[in-house]
């Protein structure tokens, strides 16, 4: 896991200057599993209910689903 892009998640700070792969990157070395379908990239985790769904824009990560995944991260003490 890169600490420096978990912590630039977990601030909020900068939601909109995430790159994609790094996001991606971080979601995997938590465990989740992918499944992509066209841009779509879904991640599962047999002990987590909630699924996430996450899409590129650009070469970056969507704001918004990258606050999806710090509430995901901070409900389930990830």
């Amino acid at each position: 896991m890169n600490q420096k892009i978990y912590n630039k998640v977990m601030a909020g700070n900068s939601d909109n200057n995430i790159r994609f792969t790094d996001f991606r990157n971080l979601i995997l070395s938590y465990g989740f599993v992918e499944r992509i379908k066209g841009d779509h990239h879904v991640y599962k985790r047999d002990d987590i209910p909630e699924g996430i769904v996450i899409q590129p824009l650009g070469s970056k990560a969507k704001a918004y689903q990258v606050k999806q995944v710090r509430n995901l991260f901070n409900k389930y003490g990830l």
